[in-house]
């Protein structure tokens, strides 16, 4: 056989098995997507709550996910699941070629812009008018929309405590500290006998960044970061230097877990559950390991109590009911998914049977809002609950707040201040040069 009739027979080929795929294609359309050769509709999800370390999360998840099943006999939901640092990275290079899941979590504000006016993230005010009428806590939708539109459903409200060991503090005869002071005293005690003071987790930024935004809050007062976002404000402002100044103190006072620079989160929090470090601060969706996680022996938990980060004398945030905080994470449906109704259905389920749920059999606190009353929960629960209603202010976290290119940045200078590799002057310095170069850029 000639090469060139071998090569027409392979082309005719080709083309036929071209032809009849397409055909396939095209007799298994359904709204507006294809369906798999099982004939379902398969929707991709992706979320950030890992079985090991976030297990009650998990689980509801995995639970709300079979009941949609069981109502929906012709959609299966593909669950892929991440820790959180890599779940920002994928989902950055899932935009970046368009094959973001169809439905997903995002972070709220600087983090969700982008991809919201990027056309990435589907507007669900469609969604919200007619499954969630004044059913979400206030502000919480807002930190979603952008020109007028909101881009996800949000699923947390957190706020952010210093959770404490109760016996060790008995034992050293330790109380509750009221001022910054106060806490410093409380980490020389403890350290004077082989304690850690607190345990924190500074290689990927956003968990010890939480320590800096309460000093920078109860220095400066509640709004001094969000005013550096919208550019009211420098980072150079000599209250958020100080700020990074006390965060280097207590790392040179011995106040923080050794080769924190290190640690995850979930290495740092070892240290509070293994009873190795007195405190820990970190927000409400650590909850359930506090108080209901099988995972977590009944004797420790007995142990946590938490307080409200403490002012410091001589600052302008002289009120302890302002928080570091705010929504956690929101579901987003893909512009993109080949199945957006279907995708939009998922999300608004999750979302509301998630606000049903998400207390009482998990621990976890929902953005909907939850009736207190009669409500079968540990105490905890009940609260924090409160707090949030008498909160005075919620300062969302500043690395949400900011684009992720800056918000990327800080956690870089975080890390390096806890590392002492750079000096509060230039840990400032670079985040003014930043927001300049993204200001100048508009």
């Amino acid at each position: 056989m000639s090469k060139e009739k071998a090569l027409s027979i392979i082309t005719l080929f080709v083309l036929i098995i071209g032809l009849v795929l397409s055909g396939c294609s095209s007799s298994n359309e359904s709204n507006g997507g294809k369906k798999s050769g099982d004939g379902k509709i398969h929707l991709k999800f992706m979320h950030d709550w890992p079985q090991g370390s976030s297990s009650a999360y998990f689980n509801l998840v995995k639970e709300i996910i079979k009941d949609y099943e069981a109502e929906n006999k012709d959609v299966v939901i593909d669950v892929e699941v991440l820790n959180p640092d890599q779940y920002r990275d994928k989902i950055k290079v899932l935009a970046a070629s368009n094959e973001l899941p169809d439905v997903g979590l995002t972070w709220s504000n600087g983090f969700a812009e982008p991809y919201a006016k990027g056309g990435q993230f589907a507007p669900l005010d469609d969604i919200i008018k007619k499954d969630f009428q004044d059913q979400f806590v206030p502000g919480t939708v807002e930190s979603y929309s952008f020109d007028g539109k909101s881009y996800a459903l949000p699923m947390e409200m957190n706020i952010t405590y210093v959770f404490y060991n109760k016996e060790i503090f008995k034992k050293y005869n330790l109380e509750e500290p009221k001022t910054f002071a106060d806490l410093k005293k409380i980490g020389e005690t403890l350290s004077k006998n082989g304690i850690i003071p607190a345990t924190v987790g500074s290689k990927d930024g956003w968990p010890a960044s939480m320590w800096f935004m309460y000093l920078a809050d109860r220095i400066g007062g509640p709004t001094i970061l969000t005013d550096v976002i919208q550019g009211k404000v420098k980072m150079t402002d000599p209250d958020i230097v100080k700020a990074a100044e006390e965060i280097q103190n207590l790392v040179d006072s011995g106040f923080f877990v050794k080769g924190n620079t290190a640690f995850s989160n979930d290495d740092a929090k070892g240290y509070f559950l293994n009873e190795q470090a007195a405190m820990f601060l970190t927000a409400t969706w650590e909850l359930p390991n506090f108080t209901t996680s099988p995972d977590t022996s009944q004797e420790f938990k007995d142990k946590v109590g938490y307080f409200k980060f403490p002012i410091v004398e001589g600052g302008k945030g002289t009120d302890s009911n302002s928080y570091v905080g705010g929504p956690g994470l929101g579901a987003f449906v893909a512009e993109k998914s080949q199945h957006k109704d279907q995708a939009k259905d998922f999300a608004a389920y999750l979302v509301k049977e998630w606000g049903k749920r998400s207390v009482e059999s998990a621990g976890i606190l929902p953005a909907t809002k939850v009736n207190t009353e009669g409500l079968d929960v540990h105490p905890m629960y009940i609260d924090v609950l409160n707090d949030i209603n008498n909160a005075t202010n919620v300062t969302t976290w500043f690395d949400t707040q900011a684009t992720p290119n800056v918000s990327e940045l800080h956690h870089d200078l975080i890390t390096a201040l806890y590392g002492k590799q750079v000096t509060p002057e230039e840990f400032a310095k670079q985040h003014d040069n930043a927001l300049a170069e993204e200001a100048a850029e508009k």
